[in-house]
């Protein structure tokens, strides 16, 4: 029965794209808001209240980390690398602010952290920036 074969390698790639699309539709839109809403020096004292370390330089990067990485993300560009640093950046969300609030306050970080860890493991997929890089270096 169909329901219980493999996936085909374009069925994996179609399956990696819409989870890359997802987890980067989520990380652009917070990316944005740290960086166009609320500016640098807004994240920066959001971040102080919280207790994160080095406010002033956590909170800029992980907000253009997350605007600029979740474009990358979304066309599958350093899929591998951008996703490690979202893995980080969640653990230390969950780590440094979410954990004490328990589960449900950390539950969309959690979400986003294995999500991005299964992006790390898997790489991008064949409908990536990513893919079409591996192609033409293999051709060379």
């Amino acid at each position: 029965m169909i329901l219980f074969s493999s996936p085909s390698p374009r069925q994996l790639s179609l399956g990696l794209a819409v989870l890359r699309v997802a987890v980067a539709a989520i990380f652009i839109a917070h990316g944005y808001q740290k960086v166009f809403v609320y500016g640098f020096a807004g994240v920066t004292g959001a971040f102080t209240h919280m207790g994160v370390p080095m406010p002033g330089m956590m909170g800029p990067f992980i907000g253009l980390l997350e605007f600029f990485g979740g474009i990358a993300l979304l066309i599958g560009l350093l899929t591998r690398v951008l996703a490690f640093a979202f893995v980080c950046d969640m653990l230390g969300a969950i780590l440094l602010v979410q954990l004490k609030k328990g589960f449900s306050g950390y539950e969309l970080e959690f979400l986003l952290l294995v999500a991005s860890l299964a992006l790390v493991l898997t790489g991008a997929g064949g409908f990536s920036v990513d893919a079409l890089f591996a192609r033409r270096n293999s051709t060379v």
